[in-house]
């Protein structure tokens, strides 16, 4: 998942960014209101969060223009203005829900994901299986079988795509796009050594490679047997 960041407070946006990117989102930052309006209207993400009081464009004209062109795009009004006023101004023109500052950075997740799921044609479950692994979006914990696999962020950023897309071939540069920010060179090796690790993981202990490699092309989670 793809989010932009509109944040002119940079510790703030430093944290923001942290934290979602540790939760496997794929995140771009801007610090002013101009910039975020152009990454919004020509980008594709799947969500914006957006600060109200930003240099060059505001943030109550930038969701005005961005929900005339993208009218499904999930919107999250961050601000440090707590009046009902503002509040209902900001979903009057066109965002989904408004947070205000300070706020508990898991509270912040929680409505990413809430508008995320919300937005989707088809609803996103908790869970997802395939072969004999599961894997819950919710408490980031994945079993194969009755054994619990610790994964890194990434990896199970990487897990969570593949399976989503079971017995599909996945290539480098979705990977790339879904779970790291786009800035990576379609050359780096950065997802291969990830599966590595991946595969090690999940295969230690059974039989058969659940994560297969199509040369040249990319991967599938199937199982080989």
């Amino acid at each position: 998942m793809r989010i932009l960041l509109v944040e002119d407070d940079t510790p703030l946006a430093s944290f923001i960014c942290k934290g979602l990117k540790e939760h496997g989102f794929s995140v771009d930052h801007s610090s002013d209101g101009e910039d975020g309006l152009h990454l919004a209207i020509t980008e594709a993400y799947d969500a914006i969060v957006v600060d109200i009081m930003l240099p060059k464009k505001d943030g109550f004209s930038l969701v005005k223009e961005v929900r005339e062109k993208k009218s499904t795009l999930p919107i999250l009004i961050l601000s440090a203005k707590r009046s009902v006023e503002e509040r209902v101004k900001g979903l009057k023109l066109g965002s989904d829900d408004y947070l205000t500052k300070p706020f508990a950075f898991v509270e912040l997740l929680a409505r990413i994901n809430a508008l995320l799921r919300r937005s989707s044609s088809i609803p996103l479950s908790n869970t997802i299986e395939a072969e004999d692994v599961l894997l819950n979006r919710l408490t980031r914990k994945v079993y194969r079988g009755e054994k619990e696999i610790f994964l890194q962020p990434k990896e199970f950023a990487i897990l969570e795509y593949l399976m989503s897309h079971k017995a599909e071939v996945v290539s480098r540069t979705m990977l790339l796009e879904s779970v790291w920010d786009i800035q990576f060179e379609p050359s780096t090796n950065i997802v291969d050594v990830h599966i590595c690790h991946l595969r090690e993981k999940i295969n230690e202990g059974f039989e058969g490679n659940l994560i297969q490699t199509i040369r040249g092309v990319g991967y599938v989670f199937q199982s080989s047997e």
